[in-house]
């Protein structure tokens, strides 16, 4: 449908818990075709409705085998105790990525654009997405998750890139 407009960090409204989703309508499917084109242009493999300023529970996923995800006010309700480390990033943080620690699998809850209510558990790279677009839902972004020396010197990283972008 359309490529929205990214928030870029430092924007706060990155740090804003998102609100829960109540109207399973025409808009809401409009929203979540505007998020992937919009991943896709980014690109990325996730994106939530905060990452283009808009504070609902809405994500969209799609990794390397082709499969659209689409999650309506999804919850982590189960994680395993096996950690994995994998390289994350954010559309709105394009260039920086930094090793995190998240728990190998996990059990989910939403709902789909329809409103019916869904559970899966997953794991891997499926796992690590969900639990990263979940934080930023949660108004918690990727860099909340690092070392404060490895938080530094990732946003020095990207100041550069601005920079070199401008």
């Amino acid at each position: 449908m359309a490529i929205r407009t990214l928030v870029r960090f430092p924007d706060p409204r990155l740090r804003l818990p998102a609100r829960t989703i109540t109207a399973f309508d025409p808009a809401l499917s409009a929203l979540a075709e505007d998020l992937l084109d919009t991943m896709r242009a980014a690109p990325g493999i996730g994106i939530t409705a905060n990452h283009i300023g808009v504070a609902e529970r809405l994500t969209v996923i799609e990794l390397e085998d082709g499969i659209v995800r689409i999650y309506v006010n999804p919850r982590v309700t189960w994680s395993s105790a096996e950690p994995i480390v994998h390289p994350e990033g954010s559309v709105s943080m394009p260039g920086v990525t930094e090793d995190v620690t998240r728990a190998r699998a996990v059990r989910i809850t939403y709902q789909d654009l329809d409103g019916v209510t869904r559970e899966a558990e997953v794991e891997g790279l499926l796992a690590v997405c969900l639990q990263h677009e979940v934080d930023q839902l949660d108004g918690i972004f990727w860099l909340q998750r690092l070392s404060r020396l490895k938080r530094e010197r990732a946003i020095k990283r990207f100041e550069k890139l601005e920079r070199e972008r401008r």
